[in-house]
């Protein structure tokens, strides 16, 4: 399952995504997590220390690398420096799987060990003063919406993105590539304040979005939260000792985390597992067409001097059938 953890900044997005790749690989699931915020934070919540975070591999740095190898033999797609963000596989592209290893892995994921198991994890990389007047961070984060276009995943499967903060996810098509969104939203007017950005954009294409009340000290807090949010609540969360831990500096066993989080996370995760249900390939398949017609008329064309609805192949519909080993 491709599940994002979205927020306003602040709201704890970034740890409880890492709580929830962590309550996963203690489940065995296979995880590849992606810090996809421009604040790069999610490897310091899973462990990491200063250097080892700062060593994590940019995807945008590599994305004509990723470009090549996805593009594969896609006749559609003459060359790798005409492919865009939303660039949809076809007949010929090469897929990527949660758990095999291949090239964009290689170059951009780092493995991590945590108490028990281990992850991929792979970063946008972070924005930095050179970026300053000559780009934007949602062109970084294209590496990510192209991996995702192009990514077939199973059950007991998950590709967590914890993305960047507010309403930017809707820069570009990227926040209709997740079976599950998980908005973290704390009990305050500025808390919600996302929630209401995320749902009215949101509900023209059918995204599954549940709300996580994070920082609920008591049952006021829950009835602010159960009347802003209604029945898109799905569970809250409160004060951690074993999060203000890890936050220190100071480490202890996932195992030691509070039972009420640890149910709390398993809620989650039987909420994403429920999500499996419901997928639907075709739906997503145009739906990452539409937003590539889209970027394509509105800036791709012009950029790349070609034609780019020619890359869509109408034939093509992405699906787990596909997920078979393909020749490298």
């Amino acid at each position: 399952m491709k599940i994002a953890f979205v927020g306003k900044g602040g709201s704890g997005k970034t740890t409880l995504s890492s709580l929830f790749i962590r309550h996963l690989t203690a489940n065995e699931a296979t995880v590849v997590a992606v810090d996809a915020d421009i604040n790069q934070h999610l490897g310091a919540a899973l462990g990491l220390d200063e250097t080892e975070a700062a060593a994590l591999p940019a995807m945008g740095a590599h994305l004509p690398l990723i470009k090549d190898y996805l593009r594969g033999s896609n006749p559609r797609i003459p060359s790798a420096e005409s492919m865009i963000k939303t660039t949809p596989p076809g007949e010929g592209s090469r897929l990527l799987r949660v758990g095999e290893n291949n090239p964009v892995y290689e170059a951009c994921a780092r493995t991590v060990r945590l108490d028990d198991g281990e992850i991929r994890l792979m970063a946008t990389g972070p924005f930095t003063e050179s970026d300053l007047g000559v780009s934007c961070y949602h062109s970084k984060v294209g590496a990510v919406e192209l991996c995702l276009n192009h990514l077939v995943d199973g059950p007991d499967e998950y590709v967590v993105v914890d993305m960047t903060a507010g309403s930017d996810s809707f820069a570009s098509g990227m926040f209709t590539r997740f079976d599950m969104t998980f908005l973290v939203a704390e009990p305050t007017r500025k808390g919600v304040s996302v929630y209401r950005q995320y749902k009215e954009y949101a509900r023209d294409f059918g995204v599954s979005l549940n709300v996580i009340g994070n920082k609920v000290q008591g049952q006021d807090d829950l009835d602010f939260l159960r009347e802003e949010v209604g029945d898109d609540l799905l569970v809250t969360v409160g004060h951690s000792d074993w999060v203000r831990a890890m936050e220190k500096g100071r480490p202890i066993r996932f195992e030691l985390l509070e039972a009420d989080n640890r149910c709390a996370l398993q809620t989650l995760q039987d909420a994403a597992e429920d999500s499996y249900e419901h997928r639907d390939w075709e739906r997503y398949t145009r739906q990452m067409v539409h937003f590539h017609l889209r970027n394509a008329e509105s800036w791709g064309n012009a950029k790349t001097g070609v034609d780019l609805a020619t890359q869509v192949d109408p034939a093509f519909v992405l699906s787990e059938a596909l997920a078979l080993p393909q020749p490298s």
